[in-house]
C-alpha cells in the first residue's frame, strides 16, 4: 500500500488525538489537599515560582524537601500520575512551547518542535522502565530494586532544550529522583515555562511542587554551584564535550550526553531511492541541530551519482563549486586564535561553524546567494573531499557533504575517521547483511540505523523509547528511568527465611 504524505499527517493526527484523550481521562482529579499542602509551604519557604528560583542553593534545597517528601509519602503509582499529567501537559502547550523554543533560540523549525515535543510526551518511559530482579534457592531470597539516587542536577542544550526537560524530568521522576536544571542561557524563557508547567501538573494531580527545579538565571558559575551542592548526587549533563569533560571531574557520579558527527555510509547493493529520502528527511530535520542527524555522506562512487539523482529528485538542492565558496565564506570562520569551540575540543580546527547560521532554514542559505530555486527546499547538498570542513565539523546545518568512495572498505574507514571517536551515531543504507555488520563493528556508536533516517534511532518512525540524553561518552546509551537508578541489594538468608 502507498501512503501519500497527506495520509501520514491524518494518521499520525488521528493517534495523537487518541493518545490525548486516553491521558485525559486516566488523569484523576486532586482530591485530598493535604497532599498538596506540603508543596505550599515549600514555595513559602524557599521564595520559588513553580520550580524557578532566583538564587541556586534555594533551588538545590526545595528539589531536595520535595524529593524527601516524594519517596516517603508517595507510591509507585502515585509516580505514574503525575507522569501522565506531564504528558498532558506536554500535549496540551505544545504550540506554546514550540513557539517559545523558535523564538527565543532562533534554531530549527517550528513543525520539527512540535514533532519532538509530541515524541517525547509519548514515548519517554516512565515507572515501568523500572525492573526488579529475584533470585530465590535454598539460601533464601535477594531481590535487586532500582532506588533513586536523591537530586539530580542536570544540564540542558540550546538545541533541544524544553524536549530535555520533559524527557529527563518524565525518566527522573519515574525513578524517585528530583532534579535542578542548569539550562542554556540562550533558552532560559522557554525553559523556565516549562519547568513551571510540570510543577503545576504535578500539583494538579496530587504531588509536591518542586520536583524540578532551575535557575532563573544560568550562568557557569550557577553550574558550579549546582555541582557542588552536597545534596547533589547524581549529574547529568546533555551537550558538548567541554561539559561531559566538567561534570566527570567533579568527583559525583555523572552521566555525559556528548557531541556527535554522524555519518551515513551508502553502498552498491541499497535501495538508491529509498536512501536518498531517508537521509534527506533524517538531514533536514529541525535545519540538522540534532546530534543524531546525518552530518555526512559516504556512498561507494558506482552509486554517487544516482544518489545525488535521487536527492535532488525528492527536495535537496546541489550547490555548486561556486556556490559552495560563497557557503563557506559567511558559514565558516577560520579559527585563527586555535581555540576549541562548539561540539569539539580540538584546538587545531581550521574552521568553526558560524554561529548566526547554525540551526537556519537552507531558504535562508539560498536566499543570501541570491538563488530562487522555485521551490521550497529544505537541504542542501554538496560533493566535497574527505577533508573539506564540512566534513570534519559537526557544523548543525541544513548543508550535507557528500563523499564518493572507491570502496566499501575505504568507504568504512572514512566513516569511522569523520566520526571522531565520538561513538554517537551512524547510519547505512544496504541490503548486504555482512556489509551492515561489518560497519557497525567498525563504527562502535550507540545509535546505529539501518536503511532508515537518524530519527529512528530514538523512535520517531523506528521501535524503541526515545531520548534526548544519549550517553555515549559515558556508555549508558539511550538514558531512560532506570538510567538514574541506583541498585540495592536486599537478602533475606536462609536463617530468616527457608523456601518449601
Amino acid at each position: 500500500m502507498n501512503l501519500t504524505e497527506a495520509d501520514v499527517q491524518k494518521i499520525v493526527s488521528s493517534v495523537m488525538t487518541n493518545i490525548e484523550k486516553k491521558l485525559s481521562d486516566t488523569i484523576p482529579t486532586v482530591s485530598a489537599a493535604v497532599q498538596v499542602e506540603p508543596a505550599r509551604q515549600a514555595k513559602a519557604a524557599f521564595g520559588g515560582d513553580h520550580g524557578v528560583f532566583d538564587r541556586v542553593e534555594d533551588a538545590v534545597k526545595a528539589a531536595h524537601q520535595a524529593q524527601a517528601n516524594f519517596v516517603k509519602n508517595y507510591k509507585l503509582e502515585d509516580r505514574e500520575t503525575m507522569i501522565t499529567a506531564i504528558r498532558q501537559a506536554t500535549l496540551a502547550n505544545r504550540n506554546e512551547l514550540a513557539q517559545m523554543i523558535v523564538s527565543e533560540t532562533k534554531l530549527g523549525k517550528l513543525a520539527h518542535k512540535l514533532d519532538k515535543l509530541e515524541l517525547t510526551a509519548v514515548k519517554t518511559p516512565g515507572t515501568e522502565d523500572l525492573k526488579t530482579l529475584a533470585f530465590s534457592g535454598d539460601s533464601g531470597l535477594t531481590i535487586v530494586e532500582q532506588g533513586p539516587f536523591g537530586v539530580i542536577g542536570a544540564v540542558t542544550p540550546v538545541t533541544n532544550p524544553v524536549e530535555t526537560i520533559i524527557n529527563n524530568s518524565i525518566g527522573m521522576i519515574a525513578s524517585g529522583n528530583a532534579v535542578v536544571f542548569n539550562v542554556h542561557p540562550s533558552s532560559k524563557k522557554c525553559s523556565a515555562f516549562a519547568v513551571q508547567m510540570i510543577n503545576q501538573a504535578i500539583l494538579a494531580a496530587g504531588g509536591p511542587e518542586n520536583l524540578v527545579t532551575m535557575v532563573k538565571e544560568p550562568t557557569k558559575e550557577t553550574l558550579d554551584q549546582i555541582v557542588a551542592a552536597p545534596e547533589t548526587k547524581l549529574l547529568v549533563g546533555t551537550g558538548g564535550p567541554g561539559l561531559v569533560k566538567a561534570l566527570l571531574s567533579s568527583g559525583k557520579k555523572a552521566i555525559g550526553a556528548g557531541a556527535g558527527n554522524p555519518p551515513v555510509l551508502v553502498d552498491e547493493t541499497a535501495d538508491i531511492e529509498h536512501a536518498a529520502k531517508e537521509i534527506i528527511k533524517g538531514a533536514s530535520f529541525d535545519n540538522n541541530i540534532l546530534c543524531i542527524a546525518e552530518k555526512e555522506v559516504f556512498v561507494v562512487d558506482s552509486v554517487a551519482d544516482d544518489l545525488i539523482y535521487h536527492m535532488m529528485n525528492n527536495g535537496a538542492y546541489r550547490l555548486d563549486q561556486e556556490e559552495l565558496e560563497q557557503v563557506m565564506s559567511f558559514a565558516l570562520e577560520a579559527n585563527e586564535k586555535q581555540v576549541a569551540r562548539g561540539c569539539s575540543l580540538d584546538t587545531k580546527r581550521v574552521y568553526h561553524t558560524v554561529k548566526d547560521w547554525i540551526g537556519k532554514d537552507a531558504m535562508a542559505f539560498l536566499n543570501k546567494l541570491g538563488v530562487n530555486p522555485g521551490k521550497e527546499i529544505d537541504l542542501l547538498i554538496c560533493e566535497v573531499d574527505f577533508d573539506h570542513p564540512f566534513v570534519q565539523l559537526e557544523q548543525m546545518m541544513p548543508v550535507l557533504p557528500i563523499v564518493r568512495a572507491r570502496n566499501l572498505d575505504e568507504a568504512i574507514d572514512m566513516a569511522v575517521k569523520a566520526e571522531h571517536g565520538n561513538r554517537h551515531t551512524a547510519m547505512m543504507h544496504s541490503r548486504d547483511v555482512d556489509n551492515l555488520t561489518r560497519f557497525a563493528r567498525a563504527i562502535g556508536t550507540t545509535i546505529f540505523v539501518k536503511n532508515a533516517s537518524s530519527l529512528a534511532g530514538v523512535g520517531f518512525g523506528g521501535e524503541g523509547h526515545t531520548t534526548m540524553t544519549i550517553a555515549g561518552p559515558t556508555g549508558e546509551g539511550i538514558t531512560s528511568a532506570r538510567t538514574f537508578t541506583r541498585q540495592r541489594r536486599c537478602v533475606l538468608a536462609e536463617g530468616a527465611f527457608r523456601i518449601v
